[in-house]
């Protein structure tokens, strides 16, 4: 006999708690803040066909789901500690919630963040978690602190997950080493949780990359009423990226999204301490620009010559098809 709503819930998705004061099985679940800390709060939705491939595994896609939204957690330094997901299925296919929930737990157990609630319908598959983080008051990360002067950095190499789009697309094609590891970075993303929390006291802004590196900068600046300076050749990049026409390269890192690195800014006399806790957190950074005091956002290229900003940033309502 088929699986109904509650059964595949029951099988897939329910566990005990341990941090919070009661999980899945009543009408809501109960969270605890603890002493001195403030809840951080995020939901992202995942659309077939927008935000994954019906080509990617359950597994990579459970990851992904959680992935996406611990990525928010970092970008405010927060601690992880629950979440719900809301799931719509076409059909009961036990095959991909086998693998889908094993994908989502695994990254669930390695942050530390347990399921504490959600719902489940019929429908065209989307999937929607909402996280919860503890952050101690008032040390939160925010968009709003950058101040001119600041250096301008970003974790780990973005722009893969755009070039593994591409590939996906026929508009370029890879060597099957280059093929998979972008793959694995738009599938399988990292997020930067470590980092996120070991930048609390650091930062003076800071922002996860989901739409393209210039784009989601520009939200950084607009809310801290200042411009930037990026050198648009010292974003890193992966072996496989570099191996692209420079073209290929500055519009994958500067406009690719779904990277969910960190931007952020720091200022200059705290370098060696961002170096400190990017090793501490085992993400490399690197510094790619440089906070203005004058609104605007300005490319240069290695040399400081001026590079033309026609780098956009993805809009679900205004993206091409």
């Amino acid at each position: 006999m088929p699986l109904g709503e509650f059964d595949l819930i029951a099988k897939y998705f329910t566990r005990p708690v341990t941090r919070a004061a009661l999980g899945i099985g009543d009408d809501c679940a109960l969270l605890s803040p603890a002493p001195g800390m403030q809840w951080a709060v995020s939901s992202d939705m995942l659309v077939e066909g927008r935000h994954f491939l019906p080509t990617v595994s359950p597994h990579k896609l459970g990851h992904k789901a959680l992935a996406v939204n611990l990525s928010d957690l970092a970008a405010c330094g927060a601690t992880p500690r629950a979440f719900t997901l809301a799931l719509a299925l076409p059909r009961v296919d036990e095959a991909f919630l086998q693998g889908f929930s094993d994908g989502l737990f695994a990254l669930a157990d390695e942050a530390g963040c347990e399921l504490v609630g959600g719902d489940t319908t019929q429908g065209p598959l989307n999937i929607c978690i909402t996280v919860f983080g503890e952050v101690p008051a008032g040390q939160a990360l925010l968009r709003s602190g950058a101040r001119a002067g600041d250096d301008l950095y970003v974790s780990g190499t973005v722009g893969d997950a755009r070039l593994a789009l591409e590939a996906f697309r026929g508009t370029v094609v890879l060597e099957r080493a280059d093929f998979e590891s972008t793959r694995l970075a738009m599938e399988q993303p990292q997020p930067r949780v470590a980092l996120g929390q070991a930048l609390r006291g650091l930062a003076s802004s800071a922002i996860d990359v989901s739409d393209g590196l210039l784009g989601d900068l520009a939200h950084i600046l607009r809310r801290s009423g200042v411009g930037a300076e990026v050198q648009v050749d010292a974003v890193p990049r992966s072996a496989a990226l570099r191996r692209r026409p420079l073209a290929w390269q500055r519009t994958c890192t500067l406009a690719g999204g779904d990277d969910y690195e960190l931007v952020f800014t720091a200022a200059p006399a705290d370098a060696d301490a961002v170096q400190a806790a990017a090793r501490r957190s085992g993400v490399p950074v690197t510094r790619i620009g440089t906070v203005e005091a004058g609104p605007g956002l300005h490319l240069v290229d290695r040399d400081g010559r001026p590079v033309d900003n026609r780098f956009g940033s993805f809009d679900h309502f205004n993206a091409a098809e």
